[in-house]
């Protein structure tokens, strides 16, 4: 049980604003805030090399701690600065060639599928079973040796569907195909397991469930993907005509990076253990449920959610007037949602005839009394 009083006062922007827009940028806790700005302030006295010189410790020791939220090694492990970057390199690291072979799900994210098709890669979408996740019989009909890529969206922008993660990659690894997991938007939401997912690598990002600085991000991969581009982060240029790949995951690393934002990473995930993430997803859940039921009771609003257990993310329509005018009438009134559009997830929305959807997504610090405000407000507009 997650004392609820005490996060609120961690979090200072929950008081005077409704935040339900945990699924695009939470709202930091105060020691995430304290890391960066402290941070910052000792750069500002004896320069970034010096500040990061003296955060080394804290610094390395963060690799163990995502880790631990990931379920894998810390030699798993790499910062990056988005769960975007993180895909990228992921994807690159398989040497995928124009023609070879990717499945996708319905709810493939718009970076995912553009960074395919800009490979040339040709792309299958693998349809959803009647609840809308993956369909595992689609999936294995579809699988053969020329399939070199599942890319697998764990928990989509536009829903609460959660996909069963064990089960496609189980499939795909039979027929010698990689999983790539986008978990941009499971990651300090639900509890993770690199191990017992069996995917071959984790892409997430820090400014959402786990409530940490923007331009961060993570990335859990095999030892046996290697990156092909590194600068001096990732390998050492031992001679004139000669360099050593760093031996773990820190390969994948560029030299530069905003450290201060990296310390508000570790601090965040920190944060997510402490409360632990079992405990962070029950919350969430609980909320999200209430949410859709509330939604789900008043005539001309509808709730788009798929999935059999569902995630934070509650999809609705209000019939005859535009997501953006919801979204912005509401933030008149002091709820803050967003706008979720076709052009994130094309085949999934096309498939339904949506365009867009507004996205209510409450983290565990937003108290039940605020999700019955939020829907009153629904009411009143």
């Amino acid at each position: 049980m997650i004392d609820l009083g005490a996060v609120r006062a961690d979090t200072p922007g929950c008081h005077d604003l409704i935040f339900l827009d945990n699924a695009g940028s939470s709202l930091p806790p105060a020691p995430v805030l304290a890391a960066v700005q402290s941070h910052l302030a000792r750069e500002a006295v004896v320069g970034g090399y010096r500040a990061a010189a003296e955060r080394r410790s804290s610094l390395e020791e963060g690799y163990s701690v995502l880790a631990s939220l990931l379920g894998c090694s810390p030699t798993e492990v790499a910062f990056t600065d988005s769960a975007s970057r993180s895909w990228l390199l992921a994807v690159d690291a398989l040497g995928l060639q124009p023609g070879d072979r990717a499945l996708v799900p319905e709810v493939e994210y718009h970076s995912n599928a553009l960074a395919l098709m800009n490979l040339g890669v040709s792309i299958s979408v693998v349809p959803s079973d009647a609840s809308g996740a993956m369909d595992l019989a689609a999936l294995e009909s579809m699988l053969d040796p020329s399939v070199k890529l599942v890319s697998l969206v764990h928990v989509p922008t536009n829903g609460g569907l959660i996909n069963p993660v064990s089960s496609v990659a189980a499939l795909a690894h039979s027929v010698g195909a990689s999983v790539i997991l986008d978990a941009c938007q499971s990651l300090g939401q639900l509890p993770l397991s690199f191990e017992s997912l069996g995917v071959d690598a984790i892409t997430g990002t820090g400014r959402k469930w786990i409530r940490g600085p923007r331009g961060t991000g993570v990335l859990a991969i095999r030892s046996s993907l290697r990156p092909r581009l590194v600068d001096g982060r990732g390998a050492l240029w031992d001679s004139p005509s000669t360099f050593t790949l760093e031996k773990d995951a820190k390969a994948f690393e560029l030299w530069e990076y905003s450290v201060a934002d990296r310390l508000g990473l570790i601090e965040a995930a920190r944060y997510a253990l402490n409360l632990g993430v079992s405990s962070i997803a029950s919350e969430i859940s609980s909320r999200a449920s209430l949410t859709r039921s509330l939604l789900s009771a008043i005539p001309g609003v509808a709730v788009h959610d798929l999935g059999r257990s569902l995630a934070g993310i509650v999809s609705f329509s209000v019939d005859g007037m535009p997501a953006e005018t919801v979204r912005d009438r509401l933030w008149d009134l002091g709820v803050a949602v967003s706008v979720t559009y076709d052009t994130s997830t094309q085949f999934d929305m096309t498939r339904r005839g949506l365009h867009s959807l507004v996205r209510a997504s409450p983290h565990y610090f937003v108290s039940p009394d605020q999700i019955h405000e939020f829907v009153a407000k629904i009411r009143e507009i």
